[in-house]
């Protein structure tokens, strides 16, 4: 298979991408401190006291199961922030956020995770990772689907945000989203709530990305190359949690989870979201 392979399904088009930087995203700012390196295979963004940079998709999708391989800022990145995401455009856009917060060296990395419906979100949790991420590339996931949102890392599912608008829940299903990535500075907030400043001595902070793969639904001239007479063929259309990964779900939730909206009574006096009784 080459770089990038169209494969024509009952009338869809399905995105089966091995990764070529240059074919499938854009640097968008960064004056050059975004770089696509190694025949196109790799990609790194840099932050230094003057600019952080990123990169979106080419393409928009509606829906699919998104793969990327990151490797994380080393050493000490406190202050700096790294994110991985899906966006629509507009004021009243739909977001689907992997965040990776800096930390002191030796200390773990925060993963913070958001899903944003029609410009609403307040839906975040929180993780650490059982790994180190500066040590090597790990893929992190996000299956989208009109019942399920599911974030994974490395097959192992983290959370899951369900379609539940028949409780009156918004879940995003009706705008393309980008796929983006960024690096900026965040040492207000990033890092145990600001208290830890960014060393600018440490810079250039990198990040790292490779192995970019998209099983997808492609937006282009107003409407999705999937359609519900020419539905995707794969299992990513219409998958959930099975009994395994649920399990797998409960076991990084009960372990590795630090924060949990779901949880935070504080923060919602007059009750918790409505989707947190069956989320």
């Amino acid at each position: 298979m080459g770089s990038l392979s169209l494969i024509v399904l009952l009338g869809s088009i399905i995105v089966v991408s091995a990764g070529n930087f240059n074919q499938e995203f854009e640097i968008t700012w960064g004056d050059g401190r975004g770089k696509i390196l190694d025949n196109d295979k790799l990609l790194t963004l840099s932050l230094d006291h003057n600019s952080g940079s990123g990169f979106q998709s080419r393409n928009e999708y509606l829906f699919g199961k998104i793969d990327m391989q990151l490797k994380l800022v080393p050493g000490n990145s406190a202050g700096t922030v790294t994110a991985y995401y899906l966006r629509s455009k507009g004021a009243a856009w739909d977001e689907i956020d992997f965040e990776f917060l800096g930390n002191l060296s030796g200390e773990p990395y925060t993963l913070h995770t958001n899903v944003y419906s029609q410009g609403k979100g307040d839906r975040e949790q929180q993780f650490h990772l059982w790994f180190d991420p500066t040590q090597d590339f790990h893929t992190y996931s996000v299956l989208w689907n009109p019942q399920h949102i599911i974030f994974s890392v490395d097959g192992t599912p983290i959370r899951e945000f369900k379609n539940l608008e028949s409780m009156g829940v918004p879940f995003p299903k009706n705008q393309p989203m980008r796929i983006q990535s960024s690096i900026w500075n965040a040492d207000d907030w990033a890092t145990r709530g600001g208290l830890i400043k960014t060393d600018w001595s440490k810079a250039p902070f990198t990040a790292s990305y490779r192995n970019f793969n998209a099983e997808a639904c492609v937006w282009s001239s107003g409407k999705s190359s999937c359609t519900s007479s020419s539905p995707p063929r794969g299992d990513w259309f219409n998958q959930g949690l099975d009994s395994g990964g649920k399990k797998k779900l409960k076991w990084v939730q009960n372990n590795y989870m630090i924060y949990n909206y779901c949880t935070d009574t504080k923060r919602f006096p007059q009750g918790l979201p409505k989707e947190c009784s069956v989320n």
